[in-house]
């Protein structure tokens, strides 16, 4: 990556930041209700890789921390907030909220809520891409406690056994909930885990953007050249509870100080501080600039939109078109 790609990855992590931190004061402020899980601390996770990717050829699925993945694919920021806040003009016509961002279009094929359940849905888009000869591949992101489930295993050795161009990635915060990975997990690396089915795999530092590009700029060259499936493991942390609803209480005050040193935004910054490319000024015009976007674009064009129908309940269901429910079958 030269200097300007890296000022924009810069801006771009800033954002998500801002971005999620006003989801934050948003849903306190009861303007977002339900489930809602913050990114704050992964930035370099997903833009890293995506970076050695290509947004909106590739297709990308996750788990419900997902604002900030369809967000690096292309989707409209304003149309992902509208979604938060259960607006019409959403991605999902405010039917879906914070787990369920999903933009077709991007090739963002979703947030899921179900833990694990990306692993087979992201085998599955890779198996129809080599059917169809095409060359993108199909990108998983999820959490280190998703490992755990057993489709995580099954996912694996089927993308093996057929060499499918899915590149599973493992943001591995530590945690799964309230859970330290090592009461629930009896490997922790968790790259080594793919060693089982044959697949090759690495482990990067999740916070510095820099390691995490080059290890999936060799994680997506294999995938993209045929040679089928491979793990990235990406340690990072997070710097918010699970959920909105989590007290945050079963953290050690001196780790969340510790991770707090090696904030992935911080650590680009002040890497083009040193290197000339930006001054102190730059970036907070930068902030400024970008708070200024959410607060006077994002967020008014949010509370403008208007709440779905109520009429419309069952829109979008795919029984509608069903003639067992339509009374056209007994």
């Amino acid at each position: 990556m030269n200097a300007a790609d890296k000022k924009r990855l810069l801006r771009e992590m800033l954002f998500a930041r801002r971005f999620e931190e006003r989801c934050y004061e948003a849903y306190v402020e009861r303007k977002i209700g339900g489930f809602l899980h913050l990114y704050p601390g992964q930035e370099a996770c997903v833009h890293g890789v995506m970076e050695a990717a290509r947004p909106g050829h590739d297709y990308v699925i996750t788990g419900y921390r997902d604002h900030v993945h369809a967000i690096k694919c292309g989707s409209d920021p304003k149309v992902v907030m509208a979604e938060l806040f259960g607006k019409e003009t959403g991605c999902s016509k405010g039917r879906g909220g914070s787990m369920h961002i999903f933009d077709v279009d991007k090739r963002f094929m979703g947030g899921y809520a179900l833990v694990g359940g990306p692993f087979p849905l992201a085998a599955g888009m890779a198996k129809a891409i080599k059917l169809k000869g095409g060359d993108e591949i199909a990108l998983c992101f999820l959490g280190d406690a998703a490992n755990n489930q057993g489709v995580f295993h099954e996912s694996l050795n089927m993308a093996a056994v057929w060499k499918l161009p899915v590149l599973y990635v493992t943001e591995n915060n530590l945690y799964g909930i309230g859970t330290r990975i090592e009461r629930s997990t009896a490997v922790l690396d968790q790259y080594k885990r793919a060693c089982g089915y044959d697949i090759p795999s690495a482990q990067a530092d999740g916070q510095d953007i820099d390691e995490v590009f080059k290890a999936a700029k060799k994680a997506v060259d294999h995938v993209r050249s045929g040679k089928g499936p491979y793990l990235l493991e990406l340690m990072t942390y997070r710097y918010r509870g699970h959920s909105m609803s989590d007290s945050n209480a079963y953290r050690e005050k001196e780790e969340e100080k510790e991770w707090g040193k090696r904030d992935p935004i911080i650590i680009l910054r002040d890497r083009l501080i040193e290197a000339g490319e930006i001054s102190e000024e730059d970036y907070r015009t930068m902030d400024k600039a970008i708070i200024d976007e959410i607060e006077n674009e994002i967020i008014p064009f949010c509370e403008e939109s208007p709440e779905p129908d109520v009429s419309e309940l069952e829109k979008y269901v795919l029984a509608e078109n069903d003639p067992y429910v339509k009374g056209g079958a007994q």
